[in-house]
């Protein structure tokens, strides 16, 4: 792939709009764009400015347009940038790209712009990737997240753990140097201490992914329970729309409904789906069997119950299979408007357990707090680093995992030429997440996912 040339890309929306943006980066970029823009001479204007003026070639005037002038290492690329606002018509945006390919520049490929900042200094790996999640954050909790790891945050904390874990490293390579010496150069308590220290790092940020995943993909939230328990009236309430009929009549679900749901910032893929009971009806029969499929997908169940009608004994058999899918559970006690339950009884099921009435609203602010509770999303902080790429999740589960056998190599002694491969390969695993370590290949992945035009 050549980073030499000129590029040239979309980097607003297909389609109509009011105005569309044509990015070029390269060495070339604000030669080319002076040559057709006859109002002033780019060359000379100071960096970081906006000029109004007209794309015209051949005696055609293209479109009236502002030009963004930006001069490397000062962009994003940290190359000569020009970004050229002109008119939202896609006939008018597809001729000014086709004006500067006759001209030499070469179309972008997808995250081309990002992975040149990237090779070029502006951020590390781990950044570049969050340029993406910010793209396609879809809630404020998510959103808050990318930011943080756009800013740098989490690369802080890696550079500071990778570079700690170097300091040793390189002594006890040193050692290995002198190995028929039989010098000692890392003292072996203060290596235990500080891989305590590391893992005491790392070990959270591991635990954070699931957090971090449900905020950066939303939480699929499966509603389930008997024909008539009130699961369609629950979705309503929560979406604050008629979205799901109701009916008094039991079996009314016949297939899922899905809908989205934000909480406290945090996006909740919703499902509502057909009761769960034996039956002859054909059509209800499959509805039920999507039921048990989505349930299996599900990363929170709301398992709701009629309590006007039912007893902890009447369900404790249908709990006890969903208790075997290891999956949070919470157990909605419906239309204590008509019956008040004894609540601690309930409670001796084992499952976190919240009363509401979904037709009149009440209780739903204890269910919504006691929702975040159980799939951990109450305390999610603005500043604090949470991991929500599965890449650097895996890393830093490899990492874990390799100054675990650090550890173990210390407590029987093991030789530090052994020592030593393990502190590597730590070291890779970390360099990995940032980039201090890449491969093409690993890039081509990366970048391929972004947006022509970033």
């Amino acid at each position: 792939m050549d980073f030499k040339d000129t590029i040239i890309a979309l980097a607003t929306p297909l389609g109509v709009g009011a105005i569309g943006v044509i990015r070029l980066s390269g060495d070339k970029a604000i030669a080319w764009v002076n040559e057709v823009f006859p109002n002033k001479d780019l060359s000379k204007q100071a960096p970081h400015t906006l000029h109004y003026g007209r794309i015209e070639s051949g005696g055609r005037v293209y479109d009236e347009v502002v030009i963004s002038l930006y001069k490397g290492p000062k962009s994003y690329t940290k190359e000569d940038v020009i970004e050229i606002s002109c008119h939202g018509s896609p006939y008018i945006q597809e001729s000014i790209i086709q004006l500067f390919v006759e001209k030499g520049a070469r179309l972008a490929r997808a995250g081309e712009f990002t992975q040149r900042a990237f090779l070029n200094g502006a951020f590390d790996l781990a950044q570049a990737e969050a340029v993406a999640d910010v793209i396609a954050a879809d809630s404020a909790a998510a959103t808050s997240a990318a930011l943080h790891q756009l800013r740098g945050g989490f690369s802080q904390e890696l550079a500071a753990l990778r570079e700690e874990l170097i300091h040793f490293a390189s002594l006890i390579e040193l050692e290995l140097d002198f190995g028929e010496e039989d010098v000692e150069f890392a003292d072996r308590q203060d290596l235990e201490d500080l891989v305590n220290k590391l893992l005491d790092k790392v070990r959270p940020l591991v635990a954070s992914f699931k957090a971090g995943n449900a905020i950066k993909n939303g939480v699929a939230t499966v509603i389930v329970g008997k024909p008539n328990a009130g699961k369609s009236t629950l979705l309503n309430a929560l979406l604050k729309e008629e979205r799901a009929i109701v009916s008094d009549i039991a079996g009314t679900t016949r297939d899922s409904l899905e809908d989205e749901w934000v909480l406290g910032g945090i996006r909740f893929r919703l499902v509502d789906t057909a009761g769960l009971r034996d039956t002859t009806d054909v059509i209800e029969a499959q509805g039920v069997q999507r039921t048990q499929a989505w349930v299996k997908k599900a990363q929170v169940i709301l398992y709701v119950v009629d309590v006007s009608e039912n007893n902890p004994m009447d369900i404790q058999a249908a709990l006890s299979e969903m208790a075997e899918l290891d999956i949070p559970l919470i157990l909605v006690l419906n239309k204590v408007d008509e019956n008040q339950p004894a609540i601690q009884d309930w409670e001796g099921l084992g499952f976190p357990t919240v009363a509401i009435s979904a037709k009149f609203g009440q209780g739903l602010a204890d269910f919504e707090q006691l929702l975040l509770e159980v799939v951990g999303l109450n305390q999610v902080s603005n500043s604090g680093t949470m991991v929500t790429n599965l890449r650097h999740y895996e890393k830093l589960k490899q990492t874990q995992e390799t100054l675990e056998e650090v550890l173990n190599a210390l407590k029987i002694n093991l030789t530090g030429d052994l020592i030593a491969q393990d502190l590597r390969y730590a070291l890779h695993h970390l360099g990995e997440i940032t980039g201090a370590i890449s491969n093409d290949d690993l890039l081509k992945n990366i970048f391929g996912k972004f947006c022509i035009g970033k």
